[in-house]
């Protein structure tokens, strides 16, 4: 868990940080899910929360206690609980017109994400629990889900079973089927 007590101060962060960005570097890979062409899902664990908190004290300079108060309350919300995987949802289009135009068609495609446990219903993701990111005009390009996942599909998963994953939305449909093992396992280490 990460607590004020366990991030490091400034100084020794900046000694760990090579070490601790070539390990993010590494679990984000295993960690990141396309659907189709424009849609990216970064599923978090603690470890790159810990880093994106570590690496906005570093940045913004902040040593003083409110200012690493309000880091963790921004980001340690973030972290799977056990229960539930959670995830940074980006949209992206290299074009800026077309992703003007996209993001005020896509409004409301932060709710129509889900992953299936095999063998049991979709998971809709719960959206945006810190603050609306979409307005009248447009959807924002960044989004933060939830998966709630209910006791026999963590059993499941924990035995093997196939994560699919998805997107239902007017505009914008993908499906993976089943992530890679490589994936599966190491989104499987958030639960307990």
């Amino acid at each position: 868990m990460i607590t004020r007590e366990s991030l490091m101060t400034l100084e020794a962060y900046a000694k760990a940080r090579p070490g601790m960005r070539a390990e993010v570097m590494a679990q984000k890979k295993l960690r990141r899910v396309f659907l189709g062409d424009n849609l990216m899902l970064i599923f978090e664990n603690e470890l790159l929360i810990r880093y994106q908190v570590q690496e906005m004290l570093r940045v913004e300079k902040i040593f003083e206690e409110d200012g690493i108060a309000h880091e963790l309350a921004s980001y340690v919300p973030l972290t799977p609980d056990g229960t539930n995987f959670k995830a940074t949802m980006q949209i992206e289009y290299a074009d800026e017109a077309e992703r003007r135009r996209m993001l005020g068609m896509l409004k409301g495609i932060e709710d129509r994400v889900w992953i299936q446990v095999a063998g049991c219903a979709k998971v809709f993701a719960i959206a945006d629990e810190d603050l609306v990111r979409e307005n009248e005009e447009k959807t924002s390009a960044v989004h933060f889900l939830r998966f709630e996942l209910d006791t026999e599909m963590v059993a499941k998963l924990k035995s093997g079973a196939a994560l699919g994953v998805g997107v239902d939305h007017a505009e914008y449909t993908a499906t993976i089927s089943a992530l890679p093992a490589d994936v599966l396992a190491s989104l499987v280490t958030d639960l307990r």
